[in-house]
C-alpha cells in the first residue's frame, strides 16, 4: 500500500468513528475535520494516481462528505426530514465503512503498487528504447507478406552518479497489462495498477564513465512475456557493469506497441504453443525436417520453426548493437560496447531461444538458460561455450501441475546437453521456485503462492538467488573476475544444488 492511500484509509477511519460513534463533547470537534476524508481521496488520486483497489475508499470518502454536510444543514433536532435523511445516510455509512475500508486495505496489500529493490552495484542505471527494422527480411508470422521483420529493444546501461530525474515506469505499454490479466483469465483491469510502479532507471540518462566500454547482454523474454518482465535480474547486472538489451518478440510478447501507434499482440495461446511444441519436437534429427514445412499464420513456411526465426533476431539485434555501438542516434552508446564480451540470458521460450542462438551466432560468448527446455538440434550437436542452466527439480515441477511428458523433456534435454559439454557447464536447481519465481511476476502479489502460481520460495529469496548465480557466471566467463560462488556449495545459499562440468 503507497503512502497516501495508507493516509487516505486511516483518514476514512478516524472521521467515520468520529461521525457514527458516541464520542465525549469535548471530542466532537473531530467531526469539523470530515472535509480531510475528500481531500485526502483528491490527494491520493493525484499525486500517486488513482487505481481500482482504492475504489471503496474512495467511495467512503464521498459517503463521509454527504453525511458531514447533512450535519451542517441540520444541526438541531429540526427538521425531521432532514433528521431522518441524515440517520439513513449515516447507516449506509457504517455499512460502507465496514466493507470500503477492509476491501480497500486488502486489494492494496495483495495486489501492491511494490518497488525494485535499490540496485546493489556501484552503478545507477539508464534507459533506452529503441525501433528497428529489418528491411531484408519479411515477418512470416505477419498477416502481411509486405511486412518486414522490426523489433522493440530496450536497453539498460551503467549511470554515474545518482540522477535526479524521475525513474521509468516499469511498463510502458498498458496494452501489456490487460494481455497479461487476460492470460490470467482476470478482469483486463486486475493488472492496471502496474502502470504506477517505477523502476530504477532514468530514461537517457548520461553513461557512466567509470569504464570506456560495458561487456552487452541480450535477454529474451518467455511467451506472452514482455521485455521487462525480469527487471530485478536487469537492474542488478546493470548496476554492476553491464549493457542489457531486451527484445520484444512480436507475435509471441504479450503485445508490442510501435512508435506509429500501431500494436502486434501475441498469437492465440494454442496456435502459439503449437509453434513452440513443432520446434521442440523430440523426435530428434526428423524434427528440423518437419519444421522446415510449418506454416506461419500468414500462410508462408517459417524456415526451421519458430524457434530459429526468434533467434534470428538476436542476430539482428547484435548486428544493429554494432551499428548503435559505432554511431548512437540517441548520442549515449557510441563507443560505449564492449562487443568483444557478448552474453545472453533468457527465461521459458527465451531461454529455449537463447540456447538456439548460442548454438549458431558466435558472436555470443556466455549463455544463461532459465527454466526451460532445449531444441533438438541444440541436444545434438551442445554447446561450445560457456552455458549456465537455473530451473528446479522434478518434485517440484509435479507440484506446480507439470505433466511427466513435459516434466521429463524439460529436464533431461538439459541434462542431455549439459552432460555432453566441451565447455564450462553449470546446472543449478533451486527446489521450491515455481515457473514464474523467475520473472517478476512472484513480486507482483504475496497472495500468488496460495494460488499455485508461485512456489514456495519467497519471492525477495528467489531473487536474490537468481541475481547472485547470474552475475556470478557473466562476470566469470566475461569479465574473466574470481568468482567463489560457482566453484562448490554456498554457505549463504545452502538450499541450491550446484553441478558443474568442464572440459
Amino acid at each position: 500500500m503507497r503512502v497516501l492511500e495508507a493516509v487516505l484509509v486511516v483518514t476514512d477511519l478516524l472521521i467515520f468513528l468520529a461521525l457514527v460513534i458516541l464520542i465525549p463533547r469535548t471530542l466532537r470537534v473531530l467531526r469539523q475535520a470530515a472535509p480531510a476524508a475528500p481531500a485526502a481521496a483528491v490527494a491520493q488520486a493525484l499525486l500517486e494516481g488513482p487505481r481500482w483497489q482504492v475504489i471503496p475508499a474512495y467511495a467512503l470518502a464521498a459517503a463521509i462528505t454527504v453525511v458531514w454536510l447533512l450535519g451542517v444543514l441540520a444541526p438541531a433536532r429540526r427538521p425531521v426530514r432532514l433528521l431522518r435523511l441524515r440517520r439513513f445516510a449515516t447507516a449506509v455509512t457504517v455499512v460502507l465503512a465496514a466493507m470500503g475500508l477492509a476491501v480497500s486495505t486488502a486489494l492494496a496489500i495483495l495486489l501492491p503498487v511494490f518497488s525494485f529493490a535499490p540496485p546493489t552495484g556501484p552503478h545507477r542505471i539508464g534507459t533506452v528504447t529503441y525501433h528497428w527494422t529489418d528491411g531484408g527480411r519479411p515477418d512470416v508470422l505477419a498477416a502481411d507478406p509486405r511486412a518486414r521483420r522490426e523489433l522493440i529493444v530496450q536497453i539498460w546501461y551503467p549511470v554515474a552518479g545518482a540522477p535526479s530525474a524521475p525513474r521509468a515506469a516499469y511498463v510502458q505499454d498498458e496494452d501489456v497489462l490487460v494481455a497479461m490479466a487476460r492470460l490470467a483469465r482476470v478482469p483486463d483491469f486486475t493488472f492496471g495498477h502496474l502502470r504506477h510502479v517505477t523502476t530504477n532507471a532514468v530514461t537517457s540518462a548520461p553513461v557512466a564513465a567509470q569504464h570506456s566500454r560495458y561487456p552487452v547482454l541480450i535477454f529474451l523474454e518467455g511467451a506472452m512475456g514482455f521485455r521487462q518482465i525480469n527487471t530485478f535480474q536487469v537492474e542488478h547486472l546493470v548496476s554492476h557493469g553491464y549493457v542489457v538489451a531486451a527484445v520484444d518478440h512480436p507475435h509471441t510478447a504479450a503485445s508490442v506497441r510501435f512508435p506509429d501507434g500501431h500494436r502486434i499482440a501475441a498469437l492465440p495461446a494454442a496456435r502459439l504453443r503449437a509453434l513452440i511444441d513443432r520446434s521442440l519436437d523430440p523426435a530428434g534429427e526428423r524434427a528440423g525436417e518437419r519444421a522446415d514445412q510449418t506454416p506461419a499464420p500468414g500462410g508462408r513456411s517459417l524456415g526451421g520453426g519458430l524457434v530459429p526465426h526468434l533467434a534470428r533476431d538476436v542476430t539482428f539485434t547484435l548486428d544493429r548493437l554494432t551499428a548503435l555501438d559505432r554511431a548512437d542516434p540517441a548520442g549515449l552508446l557510441t563507443g560505449r560496447l564492449d562487443l568483444r564480451r557478448i552474453g545472453a540470458f533468457g527465461v521459458s521460450l527465451g531461454g529455449i531461444v537463447t540456447g538456439e542462438a548460442c548454438r549458431t551466432e558466435p558472436r555470443l560468448r556466455a549463455c544463461l538458460m532459465m527454466d526451460t527446455r532445449m531444441t533438438p538440434a541444440v541436444v545434438r550437436q551442445g554447446l561450445d561455450r560457456p552455458s549456465m542452466w537455473i530451473t528446479r527439480d522434478a518434485a517440484t515441477m509435479r507440484r506446480e501441475g507439470w505433466s511427466a511428458d513435459d516434466i521429463d523433456q524439460h529436464q533431461s534435454s538439459m541434462r542431455a546437453v549439459f552432460d555432453k559439454r566441451p565447455a564450462d557447464g553449470y546446472l543449478v536447481r533451486v527446489p521450491g521456485m515455481f515457473h514464474a519465481d523467475f520473472t517478476d511476476v512472484s513480486s507482483w502479489s504475496p497472495a500468488l503462492s496460495r494460488f499455485g502460481i508461485t512456489g514456495s520460495v519467497p519471492a525477495q529469496r528467489a531473487h536474490t538467488i537468481l541475481n547472485a548465480y547470474t552475475l556470478a557466471f557473466f562476470d566469470r566467463h566475461l569479465k574473466n573476475l574470481p568468482t567463489p560462488l560457482l566453484d562448490g556449495p554456498a554457505p549463504d545459499y545452502p538450499d541450491v544444488l550446484l553441478k558443474t562440468r568442464q572440459p
